[in-house]
């Protein structure tokens, strides 16, 4: 019996330490994101239409980030 998969031993009855390993290589991994991105069906031309509003926002984050501080009395 094989069993494939993300495997994380427990040590010393750490029951939590093996958890946050176990949990950091899913994140790793990006299986969580993938799952959550199947959990609902985007249309494309909804997909786009985040996709753009992010990068406007990045944009304006950017251009906030250029500006020079403002003067103090």
């Amino acid at each position: 019996m094989n069993i494939k998969g993300r495997k994380v031993f427990v040590q010393d009855g750490n029951v939590d330490k093996a958890l946050r390993k176990f949990k950091k290589k899913i994140s790793e991994d990006g299986l969580l994101m993938e799952l959550q991105e199947r959990q609902f069906y985007t249309k494309p031309t909804v997909k786009r239409k985040l996709a753009k509003a992010q990068a406007k926002r990045r944009w304006k984050k950017w251009l906030a980030s250029q500006e020079l501080p403002k003067k103090l009395f």
